[in-house]
């Protein structure tokens, strides 16, 4: 049973369900915000191949804080520092030329694994 609202269901599931109705709709411009908060890692996967697939040839706009989420996107990517655009480009050139999106690349993925591994070990 859905709720009033969706009430009963879990931020990740309300999240999916959003990003569902954006392939019904073949909405022509997509903005994405944190597209992969609240999600686990199963949903997590699924929800980047629909990305993937969901942004292909429409304007898309994806604004996070993840760069695993840009990584495998043929999209510009736009690094803001307080509010300033400090550098842009492709993910992949970004990692090649830029130290600053190196190191802010390198933190999001060891985030993602201490908070992995946290999350094993209270199983």
């Amino acid at each position: 049973m859905v709720g009033g609202g969706g009430d009963t269901r879990s931020g990740g599931q309300r999240r999916r369900i959003a990003i569902a109705r954006t392939f019904i709709r073949n909405a022509a411009i997509l903005i994405l915000d944190e597209p992969m908060t609240a999600l686990d890692v199963e949903s997590e996967a699924h929800v980047r191949e629909a990305l993937k697939r969901l942004t292909a040839g429409r304007t898309s706009l994806l604004i996070t804080h993840d760069l695993r989420a840009v990584a495998d996107q043929d999209m510009r990517v736009l690094v803001l520092d307080e509010g300033r655009l400090v550098e842009q480009g492709r993910h992949r050139d970004l990692i090649a030329s830029s130290p600053r999106y190196r190191q802010l690349h390198a933190l999001t993925v060891d985030e993602r694994r201490a908070f992995s591994i946290l999350r094993s070990r209270r199983v």
